[in-house]
């Protein structure tokens, strides 16, 4: 505990009557360098009004966007071994997880809930980035799978939203073995005839890209996502050649045919919406405004 911070200069901002001021008051978009206040960052989902960058926004704030009214029910987290390697590097592997949920108030990296988009049932699975990078381990894995038997049972689509460094080293093999397990249930729901959506957020990367992530009926992603196996910087001291600019991006995998569409966020309930009915065939609701049924016209008799 660094005593300074925690307890001599509250005391001292407290004799002077100063107030603590958050760290995360004011957010500097990543492209234009732009201050924007949190509150308004969080209002415009999590997207700069300026430059339209498109933050990480937060697993269960994208939950609450994404279905109607905000409602839905959330799936619970499946109960699984903690640190089955006893894994250690620069701290222990129970302490990053009790910091990580600490930080992000949830149990693992996934969240996942049942609700309706536009009145579609759907289920809808999420990645929490700021939980350990989202990194895929045995919790995450069993509660992807756990979400596509619910999807099953509930005979709706599934929507994926990753965004993940990929498998969780501190798990070594136990993580990589949620890749065939998540591809499997993603068999499964095709098996069940029901659609399966991703939508690509940034980043996604290693085994999350290598499995469940590029396994879609539909691959949506987000402007300026990165999305790839390896990142650029060992690809090229890798192969010692520089790569086109803009590689990895959602836009350069849309040109060459790896994603299918590129929708801005605000889009996206409206875009998911419109494709679910399409691959159910369901009618698209009728936007057109109803014109007024005309006035009976009084003829006088002749």
């Amino acid at each position: 505990m660094n005593w300074i911070t925690n307890y001599v200069r509250p005391r001292i901002n407290s004799m002077l009557g100063r107030r603590e001021v958050p760290e995360n008051l004011w957010i500097k978009c990543p492209e234009t360098g732009e201050m924007v206040f949190h509150k308004d960052l969080e209002e415009n989902k999590w997207v700069i009004p300026a430059s339209g960058y498109h933050m990480k926004m937060p697993a269960k704030a994208r939950l609450t966007d994404l279905f109607d009214d905000g409602a839905y029910e959330a799936l619970p987290q499946p109960k699984v071994a903690q640190d089955p390697l006893k894994f250690r590097d620069s701290k222990k592997y129970t302490d990053r997880l009790r910091d990580s949920r600490v930080k992000t108030d949830q149990e693992d990296t996934i969240v996942a809930g049942v609700g309706t988009v536009q009145g579609l049932k759907l289920v809808a699975v999420v990645h929490e980035f700021n939980f350990m990078g989202g990194s895929l381990g045995i919790a995450a894995g069993e509660a992807i799978v756990k979400a596509f038997e619910r999807a099953i049972k509930e005979k709706c689509p599934l929507v994926m939203f990753p965004a993940s460094g990929g498998a969780r080293m501190q798990e070594g093999i136990l993580s990589l073995m949620q890749l065939p397990r998540t591809t499997v249930a993603v068999d499964m729901l095709k098996e069940a005839g029901q659609p399966y959506i991703v939508v690509l957020t940034n980043p996604t990367t290693g085994g999350v890209t290598a499995s469940y992530a590029m396994l879609g009926d539909l691959h949506i992603a987000e402007p300026g996502a990165e999305i790839c196996f390896a990142g650029k910087r060992v690809i090229e001291q890798t192969i010692r050649e520089k790569l086109p600019e803009g590689f990895q991006t959602s836009e350069y995998l849309l040109e060459h045919g790896m994603v299918d569409m590129v929708v801005k966020r605000h889009d996206i309930p409206d875009t998911l919406a419109r494709v679910l009915r399409m691959m159910l065939k369901k009618p698209q609701p009728d936007t057109r405004k109803k014109l007024p049924a005309p006035e009976a016209i009084a003829v006088s008799p002749a």
